[in-house]
């Protein structure tokens, strides 16, 4: 009996010792299955995100459908595929570190946690878009058809029906990190050296989940009032409300009250300095945009006349050489130099331009955010306390706030380094241009005569022959003007008498001017008249004083014409024809009728009538031997304003000895200026 008890006495102490030990075995055991749950699982997902880019994006890709908008569903999943990798890397090089594992893993969280949170908000912001862009493609039975044939191509495994399988684990995998992490903490002993860091790293990832949901938030707000609202009249009147229009008129006293200086405005250094640079960049963007606009128009201007196909009746010689090379400039290098113009400069800046208008719309929102946070505060610091809306309203401001002084400077820079690529892109452009230009003239210079002459030289030849052209060019004008014949002239209508009439009467014929050429009017209250109408001089300047424009009177209405299209008309004193004929029929009737009582001789009453002739205002070509061919510009004897059958669409006249209808639309009236000078009527 004696020795049976103490054998007793150690069973219980060992039974005792085994109850202590064993539920550190399970705290343990629990502790090894968490890091193992955390790296398999790890693993894991970095297949399933392999499998997302390479695969499954890779696949959609070679379908190419324009519908797809890969890039608004995959996000940055290659930067998290990149981030988890090498995190993944680093999970398993913890595996034989013994009783350090748990403490490298903790210092493995803290080192990625930056880089965790940069990827993932990214993500996690632009996760609803994915969302709505799967639900769209599911309404489309093509497409959806489309996703499933590439899912069963790809990975048939996973029995997944669309995209969100996939497109949800970042999302999941994120929010699991300080689930899995507080499950190693849980069975860890507070006595353990690695308990501290572990807490540390639990505390790291709970904040990076914290921080993307704030930043998701700010690019909810951002994505409500950065869209460009082009709203018609009708639209905004239908907006306004009892609500609205106090809110905008509780605004604008504040607006008022910090421009008078009644209230201080809200001073923010950082964000001022920001936003002045961005609206620098904005306007270099789009006064760049509105040059290369012009730019672009003055080129099409310049591609449009093509002088090198007109026929040349030479068929070697200097003229030929700069015929090929306008050619070749017209057909190749310059509509191959818009064509790279509108690609390398004039898109990309579009879409600069495109990408600018949100941000500028939330610098505008911004603006009226601050007035509300303003009076808010102004109230709460009278009464203590706001209402839920108010508060949500400084939330509202302080989120875009947040946001733009987080995201300016990145795309700040991001602009600045776009718009220096479009003009270096532009300056290439010009210079590669300009090399082609030059080599090609060159090619050309080679086979002219004086091509390999110095400078000077050449240049002295220039002028020499430049002298000798001028010269032969005045000797032919002054031979021309010698053996021209004067043209013939004919009255005036009585309706275009009485117009020229009217004007003198009213302005005095010192006032009289004659158009030179054809005046088209383009801007308001310009005139529109035909080469040869005769107008009286109003004023000598337009309405600002510009003298190359001169208000005149058309005998009717009244406008500006250029003055370099008027020169002085002087009208002569001519007798009427009708006056002679009559006389000469009066002589014969008195021969053949000697019976007749002689009849007074009637005096010829000399009238003013300026002096007109008639010309082809058009070239016309004969079709039958009752019309004759008239040239434009050619002096034609009107011998009768109509037809045979009375008609006045055709009209008899006589051209070099040849008598013939012409269409009466294509003769014009021309008053001809004789050096006579003028003579008043008696």
């Amino acid at each position: 009996m004696a020795s049976a008890e103490p054998d007793s006495e150690d069973a219980a102490e060992d039974e005792e010792a085994v109850y202590e030990v064993m539920p550190c075995d399970r705290m343990e055991l629990s502790q090894r299955l968490a890091v193992e749950e955390l790296i398999t699982t790890e693993a894991s997902y970095v297949h399933n995100i392999q499998l997302c880019v390479s695969d499954i994006r890779a696949h959609l890709q070679n379908k190419q459908l324009p519908e797809l908008d890969l890039e608004g569903l995959f996000s940055n999943t290659d930067d998290i595929l990149h981030v988890s990798r090498r995190f993944l890397k680093g999970l398993e090089a913890t595996a034989g570190q013994g009783q350090e594992q748990l403490l490298c893993i903790s210092t493995l969280f803290q080192e990625f946690k930056e880089e965790m949170e940069t990827v993932y908000k990214i993500y996690c912001a632009s996760y609803d878009h994915a969302l709505e862009l799967v639900e769209s493609y599911r309404r489309d039975p093509r497409l959806q058809g489309e996703i499933l044939d590439t899912l069963n191509a790809t990975v048939p495994h996973t029995g997944a029906s669309d995209l969100s399988f996939f497109l949800v684990m970042p999302v999941q995998r994120v929010t699991k990190y300080p689930l899995l992490l507080g499950k190693i903490l849980e069975n860890t002993p507070s006595s353990a050296s690695a308990h501290s860091a572990l807490q540390a790293a639990v505390r790291a990832m709970a904040q990076v989940n914290a921080n993307i949901n704030e930043y998701k938030w700010r690019r909810e707000v951002a994505t409500k009032y950065n869209k460009a609202e082009h709203l018609t009249l009708r639209d905004r009147l239908a907006r306004l409300n009892t609500h609205s229009i106090a809110k905008k008129t509780t605004r604008l006293s504040r607006l008022l009250m910090h421009e008078a200086g009644i209230v201080a405005k809200t001073e923010d250094k950082e964000y001022d300095d920001l936003e002045e640079k961005f609206q620098c960049v904005a306007s270099s963007v789009a006064t760049l945009k509105e040059n290369v606009a012009s730019y672009l128009d003055h080129l099409q201007a310049f591609l449009l006349p093509t002088p090198h196909l007109c026929d040349l009746q030479m068929d070697e010689g200097p003229a030929q050489q700069h015929r090929r090379l306008s050619e070749l400039l017209q057909s190749s290098v310059f509509p191959e130099f818009k064509q790279r113009v509108d690609r390398l400069v004039w898109q990309p800046l579009c879409s600069l331009s495109a990408m600018l208008e949100g941000p500028q719309q939330l610098v505008k929102k911004r603006l009226d955010k601050l007035l509300d946070y303003e009076e808010i505060q102004e109230r709460k610091s009278e009464m203590g306390s706001v209402s839920y809306d108010e508060e949500a309203a400084m939330n509202t401001y302080l989120a875009i706030n947040d946001l733009l002084v987080a995201e300016l400077p990145q795309f700040n820079q991001v602009a600045l380094q776009l718009l220096g690529q479009i003009l270096r892109s532009f300056s290439a452009l010009q210079l590669d241009l300009a090399a082609q230009v030059l080599h090609q003239a060159e090619k050309e210079l080679q086979q002219l005569p004086h091509g390999h002459m110095p400078l000077p030289s050449f240049w002295k030849v220039v002028e020499d022959t430049l002298q000798q052209s001028g010269a032969k060019l005045r000797a032919f004008c002054q031979a021309f003007e010698t053996v021209t014949p004067s043209p013939g002239t004919q009255s005036l209508t009585p309706a275009e008498e009485r117009k020229v009439l009217s004007l003198v009467s009213k302005h005095g014929p010192d006032k009289l001017y004659q158009v030179t050429s054809n005046i088209s009017g383009s801007r308001d209250l310009d005139l529109t008249l035909l080469r040869g109408q005769i107008v009286a001089l109003l004023q000598s300047s337009d309405t600002k004083g510009n003298t190359s424009r001169w208000l005149v009177d058309a005998g009717g209405p009244r406008g500006f014409v250029p003055a370099a299209k008027l020169r002085p008309y002087s009208p002569v004193q001519v007798q009427q024809p009708g006056m002679q004929l009559l006389s000469l029929d009066s002589g014969t009737e008195r021969r053949r009728h000697s019976y007749a009582s002689p009849e007074a001789p009637r005096p010829q009453v000399a009238t003013f009538t300026p002096t007109f002739q008639v010309v082809a205002g058009f070239s016309f070509t004969a079709r039958s031997p009752q019309e004759v061919t008239l040239q434009a510009g050619q002096p034609v004897l009107l011998l009768e304003p109509h037809d045979k059958k009375g008609s006045t669409e055709w009209s008899l006249v006589e051209v070099n000895g040849q008598r013939g209808y012409v269409p009466s639309s294509y003769l014009v009236t021309v008053p001809v200026q004789d050096p006579a000078g003028w003579s008043l009527p008696v």
